[in-house]
Order: C-alpha cells, then structure tokens, then sequence
C-alpha cells in the first residue's frame, strides 16, 4: 500500500506538467489522470464517478442555462447601455464600468457576462474615444473580483462549495449564499481601487479592426420608432454622429429630405435615417433598441426574429435580379431573407435602398436565418456568402426584464435559504426554458461539458490525494514551511492555490488543493473555514496571465493585449489580493 502515496503525487505532478506545457485538452488530461488511478486500484469506481455526481459540479452546468438566458435577451446589455453613458476622462469611464460590472459579477458567473458585455464595451470605446486596451483588461479583472463575492458568482466557488457538502464533517457546515461576502467585499475594494487608478498605465493599443481601410460602404435606413428614447433628442445627444466608420447622410422626414444633417438637428417620431458606413458600424445601429430597420421586409422573413443573423453576399453575374431595384425584385419571396444594406466598389451610394438597382459585384447585407449559408454557400447567384459573428437580432426587452427577474428570484430564495443554492438553480433555469428567455436548442448548446468534465475529473484527483495520504503527507510539508503557524500555513495555501490557478485552471487549482487546505487545518486543529475561504479567493483571482481564467484569455485579441501586459499589470494586484485575504479572513473567520 505504501507505493500508493508517491504514484498518486507522480500523477498529480505529471498531470500538472502536461496542462501547463502540452497541447492536450484539459479534459483528456484530466481524464487520462483519473484512469491511472482506477486502474491502479488507487480509487474504487464509485469514488473516481462520485465527481460527476457532485452538486456544486452540477449546479456549475444548470448555470450555463440560467446565464444563456441572460444573454439571449439582451439582459446584461440592457442593463450596461444604461449605466455607461458618455464619460470625458478615462477614470470616469472605468468607475462607470468598474462598479457596476463587479456588483453584476456577483451574481452572475462571470465568463457569460464578459461574453454579453465585450461588444458592449467595445463599441462604447469607439463612441467615446477611448482605446478598448484600456478598458477590457479591467473589465475582466472587475468581474473575477466581483466573482468572489459570493457563492454564486464564479464557479470555482460552486466547486469548493460541493466539496463541503461531500464531507459531510461537523466542523465544516455547507456554505451560504453569502458567506464568502464579509471577506470578498474588501478584497474586491482593493482590487478595484488599485484597477481604478493604476489603468492609466496600461498600453495604448488599437487592434486593427475592418474599418480601417474597409472598402465596403454599406448604405442602410434605419427607422426611429415612436416613443422611444432617441424621440426629441439631438442626433449627437442620440451618439449617433461619433459612432467610427459611420455617415448620417440623410433624414426623411414625412417625404421631406434633409441633407447634410447637422449635429444639432432633433430626431422626430418615424424619421428615416440613411446611414452609410462599415458593416461593424452596421451592425451596431441593427441592435439599438430606439431604432428598427426601415424596410418591411424583415417582418416578413418564415424564422423567428431571435434567430436571425446577418449574412454578406456578393451578387454574381448569374444574379436573376440584375438590373432591377430592390423594390422592384422579390429577393425576400426566392430567398426568406431581407436586404437591409448595400455596398458597391466602397462608393456612396444615394436615395433610398429600395430604389437602388442592383449590378453585378455588389454586396448584400442580409438579415435571414442562419441555414441561409449552408444553403446558398455554393450558389451560381452568389460569388461569396459569409455570416457575421454576433449578430444575431436584438431580443425583446420585456424578456430581458423576465430573465432579469429570474435571477432576482433566484438570488433571493437562495440568500434566504428558502432553497439550496443547487435547487434555486434548478427553478432559475426552468423558469428561463419556460419563458422561452432561453429556447431548448440554445439550452443544450449552451454547457461547455469541456469544463464540466475536467471539473469532475479533478474532484476525482482530489479524492485521490486524501485516500492515500498524498494530502496529509503535502500537508506536512506546507506546515514544516509555516512552522505550525496558522497565519504562516494561511499564507502558504494561498500562494500554493494561486501558482496552480495561474499555470492550470481555476477548477482544477480549487479541487486539487482543497484536501490539502482542510487537512493542513485539522492537524493544526484550528477552524477550517478561513483556509476554505482563502482557496475560493486564491483559485479566483488570476491576473497575472491571459490563460489562468477565461475571461482573460477573451479579452486578449479584442484587446491587442501582450502575454507581458497581464505579467506587469496583474502580478501586483495579485500581491494585494492574496495580502488583503490572508490578513482579512481570520479576523472574519477566526482561527
């Protein structure tokens, strides 16, 4: 039995090696280390299965639907379009986005809402004149801070939280909603102080996007519908004239045209806007809200509107439409898709898109559903079909406000402990497949089982340092270090915890020390909840890499970020975090 011990630590390091220099998924590593130890004889069938039975591994999945609802309608956005307004200076812009964005992360896992609030922030960079390598680290770094304010806010937590129930221990009770949040709160101060005022420092890099040097000038109208926002407001006050890549050309007013609108010029109820820019730009006017396209056509289309996408095609030669305006053809009757903008050799076209004739060469923006292209992808009508990313329509706002409900409920019952955190998810994510917040097809699409199962697998690796004593025996090393010192020993699980979360996986960080933390805490004797909060805190916070956590990595390319710019920006913060929790917690959660 003794040879058990230092195979299971070999497969942890080996384990550890592959993730941090092999091209292998995360899941098959993970997954590879888990055979071993079954097969070894290490761990018994039942206990290596038991981590896909876990609750918090569970509830991390039920999750994935809750915030595909959010993102399907437009929730995040709604709620961010309000908030962010138009700043002058760089620190007013990252106090708009900062607070906001790390109270929202509390309650909502925070790799979803970088997702939803990325194109947010991007275009509101554009519109205000900031570079987006300004403001997108720290939007991530405000949603990991936010995150680990509460139970529910990343799934880390989630994580560590099912390893509590499992052991079922007297001196370790299931962890609350928001038990974390008297020591989360003050360390997400720090952070965010520190984010707030040393973001200046971060490189000035503009990402090489298609409206430099796009030749594509899409002529588009767009209609302002009455009652909304934009009625009675200027076209500047509307941030309709600072948009990049964009030209308001003309209004028609009731018949009456306006040619070269001034800034200052009062949009009215059912004004026709005529915009010609690129397609990013394009694409931005589709999903504002106080504005619809102007032709009829996209009424008209047999798929529902949450489903549709844009597409770009470029007419050929074989085109059964040359020669005939738009109005005049019946492209949405052959194709169930509308056209709602042009672009011809990157001049500007005039008048209205109906009246345009159509000629060889030109490129269609389209609004269809998306087997649109699989359809048409080998067309003789068409030299090329691409879709766009993002850009599927605008969602309703009254499910936006639904599935935000959803979630207040949700936050409610489970901060009450009306429910568990695992059967509040479960309600929340029934109530969004209900009201169709989020369709069955996007709910099943919608769980990265990737993450799922390397969650699994390494709540398996963790079963297995305790079963023999692989977890004890680190225990005692981490304890000769600390000299039996619970301040020391607090210390050391942190920085052990935050070197795997930054060469690893956050998930995978959390489980693997987990048994380590609570083992170095009963032979200590000491209470230990204050080394389970340091774990949740430690396996959160990744700053100082691209890779460590998700929404580093997504905010990497749209960024123009550097390996370095993490490295140089983030280590500190990392420093302060880790100081702020070990001093912070025991005082919270005495030892």
């Amino acid at each position: 039995m003794d040879w058990q011990l230092p195979f299971s630590i070999v497969v942890v390091v080996l384990t550890l090696g592959l993730l941090a220099f092999s091209r292998y998924g995360a899941d098959l590593i993970m997954l590879g280390a888990m055979t071993l130890l079954v097969v070894t004889g290490i761990l018994k069938p039942k206990d290596a299965l038991a981590g896909f039975a876990n609750e918090g591994m569970i509830t991390v999945g039920i999750f994935y639907v809750v915030a595909a609802g959010l993102s399907e309608t437009g929730a995040i956005s709604l709620l961010a379009e309000r908030l962010l307004g138009r700043p002058k200076s760089l620190r007013t812009a990252l106090a708009r986005m900062l607070l906001p964005t790390a109270f929202l992360s509390a309650f909502i896992n925070n790799t979803p809402q970088v997702a939803m609030m990325l194109p947010v922030v991007k275009d509101w960079a554009r519109r205000i004149g900031i570079s987006p390598s300004k403001l997108l680290i720290p939007l991530s770094y405000a949603t990991i801070l936010g995150g680990m304010c509460t139970l529910i806010g990343t799934s880390t937590n989630l994580i560590v939280s099912g390893l509590v129930v499992a052991q079922n221990a007297p001196d370790l009770p299931p962890l609350k909603m928001f038990d974390q949040t008297p020591v989360g709160i003050p360390c997400a101060l720090v952070g965010l102080t520190y984010v707030l005022f040393c973001s200046r420092w971060l490189p000035d890099r503009r990402p090489v996007t298609s409206e430099l040097g796009d030749p594509r000038q899409y002529t588009v109208e767009m209609l302002v519908e009455p009652g909304s926002a934009l009625v009675g407001k200027t076209i500047e006050g509307a941030g309709l004239r600072s948009l990049p890549g964009l030209y308001l050309m003309e209004i028609d007013r009731g018949g009456e045209v306006l040619a070269a609108v001034g800034s200052r010029e009062r949009l009215h109820a059912n004004d026709r806007l005529v915009f010609v820019g690129v397609v990013e730009s394009v694409v931005y006017l589709q999903k504002m809200r106080s504005l619809k396209l102007a032709t009829d056509q996209v009424f008209k289309i047999n798929a529902p509107r949450s489903e549709r996408c844009l597409v770009e095609v470029v007419i050929s030669d074989s085109f059964p439409q040359l020669g005939m305006s738009i109005r005049e053809g019946r492209f949405r009757t052959m194709y169930n898709a509308a056209i709602i903008a042009v672009a011809r050799n990157g001049a500007r076209l005039t008048g209205k898109i109906g009246d345009i004739v159509l000629q060889s060469g030109d490129t269609l923006l389209l609004e269809t559903h998306p087997t649109f292209v699989d359809q048409h992808r080998n067309s003789r009508d068409f030299f090329l079909v691409s879709p766009l990313d993002d850009s599927h329509h605008r969602p309703s706002p009254v499910q936006a406000w639904i599935a935000l409900g959803v979630l207040a409920v949700m936050v409610l019952v489970a901060g009450l402990g009306l429910l568990s955190m695992f059967q509040a998810a479960l309600l929340a994510a029934s109530a969004m497949l209900l009201t169709r917040c989020c369709p069955e097809n996007v709910a099943r699409k919608s769980i990265d089982w990737q993450v799922l199962v390397v969650i699994a697998a390494s709540l398996a690796l963790g079963r297995g340092l305790q079963t023999t004593g692989a977890a004890g025996f680190i225990a005692h090393q981490v304890l000769d270090l600390g000299g039996s010192n619970p301040w020391i020993a607090l210390a050391i699980v942190y920085l052990i915890t935050s070197i795997f979360t930054e060469v690893l996986s956050h998930s995978a960080a959390a489980a693997l020390v987990f048994p380590i933390a609570l083992t170095t805490a009963r032979t200590l004797g000491v209470n230990p909840m204050p080394f389970i909060m340091v774990l949740m805190i430690a396996a959160s916070c990744s700053f100082a890499t691209p890779t460590g956590y998700q929404t580093n990595l997504m905010v990497y390319g749209p960024g123009g970020y550097r390996f370095s710019d993490y490295l140089r920006f983030g280590g500190p913060l990392n420093v302060l975090i880790g100081i702020a929790a070990v001093l912070i917690t025991p005082w919270i959660y005495p030892f």
